[in-house]
């Protein structure tokens, strides 16, 4: 009874089953859009796009100037900013989003090869603008641990991608990436829109105040710079094994670590409930969300384990579910099965560095991986094709749970050797880096 009541009471169980169920929904359905999508495309134009789209993943975390997450944060502590914030979110995102649009326009064929250049506008116009502000709003539920809804929204886009390559599939039986990235963008926008109506009818309508961008953005492009760190070193290499030529084996490669992904549905979602709780508790400095951090690694980890064995022993079935001609991906998924294990880690001790006013020793650690990853890219892709990319992927991944958690024990060793006046001088200081013009010191 009392279990059931937690849950009723909207306990972070409760929330994570929410957007665990959503994520896991969403993914079911993002698995057959992605088996119909290699189906209806094949491995080189699988690749084509996907080169496009990892370009655009990186360079999309900069489109909101992480205004969602400032929403996040101001709104988990005070629900009656909400408005203001939900329309400054709306605002950074279409006007950020589309200077970068118009950027990656005249950079595409630099950047990523003539074939995926080709589709790198509509790709832009879907992640940067649509799929921003649908992430937007999903925070905005977040903000007030609201996972239901957030669930649904999350459901109904990978419901509407699902059916429309289904309707490809009958219709076109094969289809290029340009193709896919016109019915993509329209899917986006479809998603966008139910997201902010429903995000505006449920929690308030958006109060724009042009002000609050520029107050802001300082913080927001660190939530911002942080992320795109994450994507450099998550993207990157699909993005150069594009500007490489390498359009199949971007393909197999693609797929492979689209697997893993799914696979990492359940750590995502239990980190994505915790994430307010992680601020909460971090007002105390990084020793009063460790234990916090150390709880959710106990669920984790043995989750991670167990989906990096499925990945090595099931990797068989990928060409008898996608197609002969991702038949190389079973090779690459047996590669890239630790994964699972080295995300559960470093997401622990950074969500705990993030919540408890650290964020910039976070972005540090981030930043120094996605520099190596490049420079590992650059030499072993040219030479290992998809072989180099993945074992850039394991060492960066690897790199960055070791470094987190050896940043997060450091912390707290100098927090416990404090005296009492050091503390209230420190708090001083945390309360003045953590306000708006601080920029990189959250």
């Amino acid at each position: 009874m009392k279990i059931l009541e937690r849950f009723k009471t909207g306990s972070l169980g409760r929330n994570a089953v929410w957007v665990f169920l959503g994520q896991g929904m969403s993914f079911c359905l993002q698995a057959g859009y992605f088996i119909f999508l290699a189906r209806l495309l094949g491995s080189t134009q699988y690749g084509i796009f996907v080169g496009a789209a990892a370009l655009v993943s990186i360079v999309s975390q900069y489109s909101s100037l992480g205004s969602g997450m400032v929403l996040l944060r101001y709104v988990s502590q005070d629900r009656s900013k909400f408005q203001e914030f939900w329309g400054n979110a709306i605002l950074t995102t279409l006007a950020v989003g589309l200077a970068i649009i118009i950027a990656l326009n005249f950079l595409g064929k630099t950047l990523v090869g003539t074939a995926s250049a080709s589709v790198l506008v509509l790709v832009a116009l879907g992640e940067c603008t649509c799929a921003k502000l649908a992430e937007c709003a999903g925070q905005a539920f977040q903000a007030f641990e609201g996972l239901r809804m957030t669930a649904i929204l999350t459901t109904l886009t990978s419901a509407v991608r699902l059916v429309t390559v289904c309707v490809m599939i009958v219709m076109l039986r094969h289809a290029t990436a340009g193709q896919w990235a016109w019915a993509s963008v329209i899917v986006s926008l479809i998603s966008a829109s139910v997201a902010i109506t429903a995000v505006s009818l449920r929690l308030g309508m958006p109060v724009f105040r042009p002000r609050l961008l520029f107050k802001n953005a300082a913080e927001g492009l660190g939530f911002s710079f942080a992320s795109s760190t994450t994507s450099v070193y998550n993207d990157l290499d699909k993005a150069m094994l594009s500007r490489y030529g390498m359009m199949a084996a971007n393909g197999v490669y693609s797929m492979a670590y689209k697997v893993v992904d799914i696979s990492c549905v359940p750590i995502r979602s239990l980190h994505s409930a915790a994430l307010p709780r992680f601020f909460q508790k971090g007002v105390d400095g990084a020793k009063g969300s460790i234990s916090f951090a150390r709880k959710i690694l106990s669920t984790t980890l043995p989750c991670a384990v167990c989906s990096a064995l499925l990945l090595y022993f099931c990797s068989v079935a990928i060409p008898y579910i996608v197609g002969k001609s991702f038949a190389e991906s079973v090779s690459v998924l047996k590669w890239l099965c630790l994964l699972p294990v080295f995300r559960s880690l470093h997401l622990s001790a950074g969500d705990s560095l993030t919540g408890s006013g650290y964020q910039r020793y976070r972005t540090a650690c981030q930043v120094s991986v996605a520099g190596m990853n490049f420079a590992l890219n650059l030499y072993l892709i040219p030479m290992y094709s998809w072989r180099g990319a993945a074992w850039s992927s394991l060492l960066t991944d690897g790199l960055l749970a070791a470094a987190n958690w050896a940043v997060l024990s450091h912390l707290i060793g100098k927090e416990r050797a404090r005296t009492p006046r050091d503390l209230v001088a420190i708090q001083l200081e945390t309360e003045e880096s953590l306000t708006p013009q601080a920029g990189f010191g959250v």
